[in-house]
Order: structure tokens, then sequence, then C-alpha cells
């Protein structure tokens, strides 16, 4: 029995251990599900965090996705609306342009419009005065048609033949003023015969000289030796002669350009040197200008001697000579000055002679009073003042500088030989082939004899030929007659007297032609 309770007691013993064991195993598998939960619920509040964050990148991605599409939609609208706003402002200054064009146009139509009334006023003025002249006219002419109505058939004739003696008067007049002009010219005949004379004897051509020299090339590769590496040839060339050296497209050929003849006739002698020689560079350059230039002066003052010579004129001095060689170099409307003070010179010596006067002082006049020629390019002051100031340093005669300083009308003349010198220059000058007429002057006479024939009522055309010798005028042949083709060239004749100034005569021809035309069927 009492093993009973013993086994009892150990069975209550061993069930409660196996309680305890089985609440331990179930306590100790309780920790670990709790540990695993704990984990777990970690693990899915990581995952959980990350997973928010990642939807918060892409919401925030999103977000500003949408707000830049918002923002690039908002400057579209912005730009569209600048460029609407621009396309206004320019239509808007357009329309302002316009509008101002529109008011200077206003304002100037309407200048416009006031000067055409003031012209208006003025010529209704002019029509007025004129109606009332016409009116006066015909009440006069009324008055002279109702004097002839009372006149007889012979009185009428009468007054028609004093009109006709008043026009053949006035063409009687004419013809007196020619034959005076005709008696005068007859009563002059002396002198104009020595004039005759001395300009036969003394008619001599020139040449027209220019303000450029050709100087010739063996070929187009001295071209560029002249001009040289970087065009220090040319540079120096230019620096040292004053002269502009012009290199074209022209085969063989170079132009030297310059004011001074005498400088450009240095620059072409000495190109010519350096091309023969071959050796171009800047120390040679200047070498031989410096060279070519001492030349010069001595060639000068043999042309000075030479034309003395010719002249047979002496005891000039040296400066004096040197200057008249320089005049060789000078030209005036396309006349040489030397050649031009030589026959001055010989013309002075003529009329001197005719006149019983010193032949060689009258000489020495004539061949310096264009001295100041020589010099006038590099001082102040006319040619004559020049020369005349020249002449006096240089100790020649107060009669040869007093005819320098005159020859122009400058100062007072104090001798015969100022008076001859100037007579000389002008035959020498004005002589036909010794100098150039000016186109300009030439073409506005012409057409100045075109405009006054043109301007008389009936003349359809009108051409001046025989270089404005000879006017022909082609008139209407309705409304101008024969007869009264004889009053229009004897009106034009009179107009182009009054209002021209021309050499010699001009003959006026009046033509008036009648074409009758038919045609066979």
């Amino acid at each position: 029995m009492q093993q009973q309770y013993i086994y009892i007691i150990a069975g209550f013993i061993l069930g409660g251990i196996f309680a305890l064991i089985i609440s331990y195993v179930k306590k100790t598998t309780a920790d670990k599900n709790i540990l695993k939960s704990t984990e777990l619920a970690k693990k899915i509040i990581d995952d959980a965090k990350g997973e928010v964050i990642n939807l918060k990148k892409a919401a925030t991605l999103e977000a500003k996705e949408e707000w830049y599409k918002i923002q690039k939609g908002y400057e579209d609208e912005i730009n569209g609306r600048k460029r609407e706003i621009h396309t206004l402002e320019k239509e808007y200054n357009e329309r302002v342009s316009k509008l101002d064009a529109r008011l200077e146009n206003l304002d100037r139509k309407e200048n416009n419009l006031q000067d055409f009334e003031k012209r208006v006023k003025l010529q209704e003025v002019e029509i007025k005065q004129k109606k009332i002249e016409l009116e006066e006219l015909i009440e006069q002419q009324n008055q002279k048609l109702s004097e002839i109505a009372r006149l007889s058939r012979e009185e009428a004739v009468q007054i028609l033949k004093n009109n006709l003696k008043n026009k053949a008067r006035n063409e009687a007049a004419k013809d007196i003023r020619m034959i005076a002009e005709q008696t005068k010219a007859e009563a002059n005949k002396l002198s104009a015969s020595i004039l005759s004379t001395a300009i036969q004897r003394m008619a001599v051509d020139y040449v027209s000289e220019s303000t450029v020299s050709v100087v010739s090339l063996p070929d187009d590769e001295m071209k560029g030796r002249i001009i040289g590496r970087e065009g220090r040839n040319i540079r120096a060339f230019e620096k040292a002669s004053g002269i502009d050296l012009i290199i074209d497209d022209t085969p063989e050929a170079v132009v030297l350009s310059g004011f001074d003849p005498v400088r450009r006739e240095v620059a072409r002698l000495a190109l010519e040197k350096l091309i023969s020689d071959g050796r171009i560079h800047p120390g040679r350059i200047e070498q031989v200008i410096e060279k070519t230039a001492k030349e010069m002066d001595e060639t000068l003052v043999k042309i000075g001697e030479k034309a003395c010579m010719e002249t047979n004129i002496h005891n000039l001095s040296s400066n004096i000579v040197k200057l008249i060689g320089r005049l060789k170099y000078r030209t005036s409307y396309g006349q040489n000055i030397l050649q031009h003070s030589i026959e001055a010179a010989w013309i002075c010596g003529i009329l001197a002679a005719e006149l019983g006067l010193d032949q060689e002082l009258a000489r020495r006049a004539g061949f310096l009073h264009d001295l100041g020629k020589a010099i006038d390019h590099e001082y102040d002051g006319s040619h004559a003042s020049l020369g005349a100031n020249v002449a006096r340093k240089n100790g020649e005669n107060k009669v040869v500088v007093n005819a320098i300083a005159a020859h122009h009308e400058e100062v007072e003349y104090q001798s015969v030989y100022a008076v001859l010198t100037q007579v000389a220059d002008a035959i020498s000058g004005a002589r036909p082939g010794a100098r150039r007429e000016m186109l300009e002057t030439y073409m506005k006479r012409l057409n100045k004899m075109e405009e006054i024939a043109n301007s008389i009522e009936g003349v359809n055309k009108s051409f001046a030929i025989q270089a404005g010798r000879e006017l022909r005028i082609i008139v209407d042949p309705v409304s101008i007659d024969d007869k009264k083709t004889a009053f229009i060239a004897s009106d034009i004749a009179d107009k182009i007297e009054a209002e021209m100034q021309y050499p010699g005569q001009i003959k006026v021809m009046v033509i008036r032609e009648t074409r009758q035309t038919a045609v066979a069927k």
C-alpha cells in the first residue's frame, strides 16, 4: 500500500516534472516564435520603410516632372505671349511710322498746296493785268482799224511802205555797222599785218603733256622685282622720288603719276636706270634717284641755256636759267610753257622791230613773262608776281620786271614793253591750235544757241552745226509761211547777238519744208 503511495507520489512528481518540461518547451518555443515574429515584423517595417522611401522618391520625381511640364507650359505660353506682344509692337511701330510719313506727306502737300495757291493768285493777278493790257491793245487796234477803214487804198499802201521802210532802216543800220567795222579793220590793216606776220613766223605745233609717264619693261617678271619683298622696293622708290608708282595689269609697262613734272621726269629716268642695271633694292634706289636728281639739275641748266641761245638772250643769272629749264616740263591748256615763252619772245621782238623799239629788251620781257610758272606750285601767289619777284632778286631790268608783273594786268603798265609782252602772250596763246578750248564751255554755247532758236514760236527743231558757226532751224510749214521765215531768221540773229558772246559770226538758216503725200491704189 505504501509502495502504491510511493508510485502515486512518484507519478505525481514525474507528472509535475513533465508538466514543467512541457511548460519550458512551450515557453522556449513561444520565445522563439516571438523572436521570429519580432524579426519578421522588423523586416516588414524595414521593407515598408524602404517602399515608403521609394514611393516618396517616385512621387517626388513624378511631382517634379509634373512641375517641369507645368513650368514649360507656362514658359511656352509666356514666350508665345512675348512673340505676340513683339509682333503687336512691331505692327504698332510700323503703323506709327506710316502715320508719321502720312503726316509729313500731308504737311508737304499742304505746303505745296499753299505755294500753288500763291502761284495761282499771282497768275490770276498777272492774267487780270494781261487782260487789261489786252483790252487796251484791242482798243488801240480797233482805233487803228477804224482809222484804216477811213483811209483810201493809196493811204493804206503808204502806211505799209513806211513800216517796211522802218524794217529796211533797221537792216540798213546793221549793214552800216558791219561796214563801219570793216572800215575800222581796213584802218588797222598795218597793225593786223604786223601781228599776222609775227604769228605766221612763230606758228609752231605743241604736244599736249599729261601728269603721268609710262615706263616700258623688258618682261612682266620685272614688276615683281620693282615691287620687292612685301613691297619694300616700291615704298622706297615712292618715298625717295615723291612720285606714285602704279603697277597694274598693263603688259610690260608701269605708270608714274605725279603733279610735279620735274620730279616725275627724275623718277622716270631713275626707274629706267634701275631696270637696265637690274640691281633693285632700297639702298640702290635711293642712290640712283639722288644721282639722277643731280643730273636733272644739270639738264635743266642746259635746257635753259639752249633756250637763251635760241632767243639770242644773254647775261641771265644761273637761277633764272635753271627755272627756264623747268618750264620745259610745265604746260598750260596743253601748251608747253617753254615753247610758249620762246614764241612770245620772238613775237615781242618782231613787234618791237616794226615799232622801232629795242628788240633785245622786248624779247627779254617776252621770254621771262611766265617765269613764275616754274615755281607757282611751290609758293603762294600768282605766277606773274612770283616771276617778277624772282627777276627783281636776280638783277633784271625794271622794265622787264614790270612787264612780267603787268602781263595779266595785276599792276599798272610802266612802259610800252609791258603792253608788247601782254600782246605777245595773248597772240601765242589765242592763235588757232595753240591751246585747247574747254569742252564744257563749247557745249554750253551750242546748247544756248539751240535754246534761243527753240524759244521762237513756230520753230520745230534747231541744230547747231559747223562747230557753232551755223544754226539751222526747221519751222512748222503750217503756221509759218515763206514770208515769215525771213523775220524769224532776223529775230533769232538779234537774240543771239544780245544774249551770247562768241568769236566770229554765226549764220542763221531757216528751213521751211512742205511735204505732200499721195497713195496710189
